[in-house]
Order: structure tokens, then C-alpha cells, then sequence
């Protein structure tokens, strides 16, 4: 019996059907493995996408009577039991409240995490499609303006606060702006101070987004919007650390962990604006204002160096070898040596001008 669609996600109810006949043709053959993301295998590079799930990837097997996996099927078949009838009743819940449907069942939210990020990746649908909703974290503020699902008219015109990115980014319509560039800041602390320093409005009309550190998932999911409704210019300002290009490669090219959802959250046409390890020479910053790499850095900076992106990134591969061979990290703060204001009234508007990113 097919699950009757309701509503206007009938398209869950069809993959749904879909995945079960597969399920039932691979019983019937012996097989039983299905799509996961178990290893690294599982992704290749496109240059145009980024960090994509192969159609043939790894599978893993979780199995109904095996003692090691019986309570992690259980827990994927009581969680695709509530997204079946969040999407029957056309109503949506966070993470956070299907963990505290049962919060000593699932032990801790991670665990819930893990799990929709499985049932995503083994229906091959966005999260949203589950009605799922992850809470936001990250800020954007700037020459954008917007309507939400329920018809809420948001303005993001640079102030002295931000906006939180919202919750349903496939719900927002009617986006309107006049800016030149998009500006991803890496942490909330720089982000909150060029938004003093009314940097949106001094420099050119532009939109400023922060995922405050690692970017969440709808901050991700508003940069792709904003990108494919505007098509304007990208850059990232990340610290000049391993932890800070992670975080602009994440933007840019996405991550292992959501490579099956690649399509819909990457943006390969990012550009690394700043804080460039060539900078801290070519401005002469004091080594009083540098950090040493820790073993932790240089491992990472290792692990970024032989992925299969960097191969067509010269410019950075060159700019994590100067870091690597510094020894040297530094954060944006550093460039208050030079003054206080230096970020927005030097930094960045020579930079935009005259081109210098990569």
C-alpha cells in the first residue's frame, strides 16, 4: 500500500515509496545495504558543485536483529515515524524538539542530529523536506529586504543591530536589494564591529552575513539563496588560521557530512578576501600580534593542503604555505595594531577596490 500524500509535500510520500521498493527489491536479491555516509569514499569533488555524494557511494547496514544496531534502528524508525506525521499534518518541528520528545530515550541531541542527517541522506531530500527546522544562529544585516512564509516584510538595513538568519529560508520570497558584494565574516565579534563602524553604508551598499564561527545550516542555505537570486560577488573575511579557511571552504565547497545535499548549500564562486597570511608581512604586522600554530593547526592546515580542491586553488595553496612556513597564525584583531578602525576604513575598501582577493 503506497503512503497517501496530503498536503503539498506529496514529494516526501514519493521518495518515501520509491526507497521502500528499493528496499524490497534488494531483500528479494540479498542485498539490503543502503546509501550512508560512512566514509570519505562517499564524496567527490565537481569544481561547478563542490564536495558531492557519489550515486554508487559506501553503504552500512543497520540491521533489526543485530544487538549492536537494534536500538539505533529502533530510533530511526520512531524519528521517521514523527517526520511522517509532521509532514502528514503539514507542521514543522526543531531538532531540539524531537530530542525533548523523549530526551532520555535519545540520550543527547547529537544523536537526533545524526539521525535526520541520515534519513536525509538515505532519502536523498533536504531537511526541510522532512519538516525539520534547524534553529538559527547566524546574523545578517545590510542592503536586503524580504518576506517571510507568513508574510512578515523583514528589513536588514545596516544599523547598530542585526538580523537573525531566519529558520525556513525556502519560505522567504520577494527579496529585494541594491548591494554590490556579500560579505561573509567569520565571527560574530567582527561582524558586530564593522556594523558599528556603519561599514555597509560607508564603503557601498552591501550585505553582511555571519554563521558566527561554523556556519549553521540556514546560514549556509541563505548565502546559496542570496547567490543564486543575485549573482553578486562573494567574499569571505576568516581569520588567517587552519580554523578559518576550514570555515570559508565549508561556504564554498561544503562538507563531507552534507555532500548528499551539495546542490542546494554550496558556492563555488566564493572568493577569500581576507585575512590573507601575505598580509601580515605585506603590512607589517609585529610578531607580538601572531600566534603560533599548534600541533592541532598544523595538522589541520595538512589535512586542508591535500584536498582535491586545492588543486585548482593555486593562490591558496600558496597562501597556506606561507602559514605553514611561518609557523604563524593570526586573527582579524590583529590589524588593530595598526589602528582601530583599520579594518573598515583601510582594509577592506583597498581590498575591494583594487581587487585583492583570491
Amino acid at each position: 500500500m503506497a503512503f497517501a500524500p496530503m498536503g503539498p509535500e506529496a514529494s516526501f510520500f514519493e521518495v518515501l515509496d520509491r526507497h521502500r521498493a528499493d528496499l524490497l527489491a534488494a531483500l528479494r536479491t540479498g542485498g539490503g545495504e543502503h546509501p550512508g555516509r560512512g566514509t570519505r569514499l562517499a564524496s567527490r569533488f565537481e569544481d561547478s558543485v563542490g564536495l558531492q555524494m557519489v550515486s554508487h557511494c559506501t553503504t552500512r547496514k543497520i540491521k533489526s536483529d543485530s544487538p549492536k544496531s537494534v536500538k539505533k534502528f529502533a530510533l530511526i524508525l520512531k524519528i521517521l515515524s514523527m517526520i511522517y506525521k509532521l509532514v502528514q499534518s503539514n507542521t514543522y518541528a526543531t531538532k531540539r524538539d524531537i530530542y525533548y520528545t523523549d530526551s532520555q530515550l535519545f540520550g543527547n541531541q547529537t544523536v537526533v542530529d545524526n539521525i535526520i542527517n541520515d534519513i536525509s541522506c538515505m532519502l536523498k531530500v533536504p531537511r526541510r523536506s522532512l519538516h525539520i527546522l534547524s534553529t538559527s544562529k547566524g546574523l545578517v544585516a545590510g542592503n536586503l529586504r524580504y518576506t517571510e512564509e507568513d508574510g512578515t516584510r523583514v528589513n536588514c538595513t545596516c544599523g547598530v543591530t542585526a538580523i537573525a538568519v531566519p529558520s525556513n529560508i525556502q519560505g522567504i520570497r520577494n527579496l529585494i536589494t541594491d548591494a554590490k558584494f556579500l560579505l561573509i565574516i567569520e565571527k560574530d565579534a567582527t561582524f558586530q564591529r564593522l556594523l558599528d563602524d556603519n561599514f555597509c553604508n560607508k564603503m557601498s551598499p552591501c550585505i553582511m552575513v555571519t554563521g558566527k564561527g561554523v556556519p549553521d545550516l540556514n546560514t549556509r542555505l541563505l548565502v546559496k539563496k542570496l547567490w543564486d537570486t543575485f549573482h553578486i560577488p562573494i567574499f569571505t573575511l576568516v581569520d588567517a588560521d587552519p580554523h578559518g579557511i576550514e570555515i570559508m571552504c565549508i561556504y564554498k565547497y561544503g562538507s563531507m557530512s552534507m555532500s548528499f545535499d551539495a546542490h542546494n548549500l554550496t558556492v563555488p564562486a566564493i572568493r577569500w578576501l581576507g585575512l590573507l597570511p601575505s598580509d601580515l608581512k605585506r603590512l607589517n604586522i609585529p610578531k607580538d600580534s601572531l600566534i603560533p600554530l599548534t600541533r592541532r593547526d598544523q595538522t589541520k592546515l595538512d589535512s586542508i593542503l591535500k584536498r582535491p580542491y586545492v588543486t585548482c586553488q593555486p593562490y591558496w595553496r600558496k597562501e597556506m604555505e606561507i602559514m605553514a612556513d611561518s609557523k604563524m597564525k593570526a586573527e582579524i584583531q590583529a590589524l588593530t595594531f595598526l589602528s582601530s578602525d583599520y579594518l573598515s576604513r583601510v582594509y577592506l575598501p583597498n581590498k575591494l577596490k583594487f581587487g585583492g582577493w583570491i
